[in-house]
């Protein structure tokens, strides 16, 4: 089992990057929120893995933070949720505010998640409602960040909006991912991230 990598950013393309470990270069997916996190190519980087070995292949997940892993984990668990599902839900909001959403039953919000449908928001609250208990227990402080956290990521929320956007017109997650970071800088609107990355995509 690998559960940390630590070493050097060789090359990142949304939602893949590899990592140079000792002379050994790992592939590994992560989501977009940990890719905001990322340092730039050639700098080190330390990511909290999850390694998922099937018959026809290996895959290694990375995760900035363990809550975004243990969310992912969480997510796993769940009917008819495979990982890259579980990525695309990671890349589309943050791990509080996806708690806050389960314990909440807001299907409104979770339905507008890429690749969530009704019946697959409804069987995210059945079966993680009671897995996250742990979270909705943690100490008043912690759960009132989330307001706070909301308007810090007001940034994240942007992008996330964009990228929701152009999974809707029919781009995959992972192709718009890829144009997003590619033109983002930090200060565009969602409307012209969008504008931006659909010129990008048709390229």
């Amino acid at each position: 089992m690998i559960s940390q990598l630590r070493g050097l950013i060789l090359e990142k393309l949304p939602p893949q990057l590899i990592i140079d470990v000792n002379g050994v270069g790992y592939e590994v997916d992560a989501p977009m929120s940990t890719f905001y996190r990322l340092p730039d190519v050639g700098q080190e980087v330390i990511l909290l893995t999850h390694f998922v070995v099937r018959e026809d292949a290996h895959h290694l997940y990375g995760f900035a933070t363990n809550e975004e892993r243990t969310l992912f984990r969480t997510l796993l668990k769940v009917n008819g949720v495979g990982p890259r599902l579980a990525l695309t839900i990671l890349s589309s909001i943050e791990p509080l505010e996806f708690v806050h959403c389960i314990i909440n039953n807001d299907m409104q919000r979770l339905v507008r998640l890429p690749g969530i449908g009704k019946k697959t928001a409804e069987r995210l609250v059945i079966e993680m409602r009671d897995k996250l208990a742990a979270w909705e227990q943690a100490s008043p402080v912690e759960m009132n960040l989330l307001a706070t956290q909301t308007e810090k990521n007001s940034r994240h929320q942007i992008v996330q909006d964009a990228l929701s956007a152009l999974v809707a017109l029919g781009y995959k997650p992972q192709e718009a991912s890829r144009a997003v970071a590619k033109i983002d800088d930090g200060a565009l609107s969602s409307e012209d991230i969008i504008r931006r990355a659909l010129r990008e995509l048709v390229r």
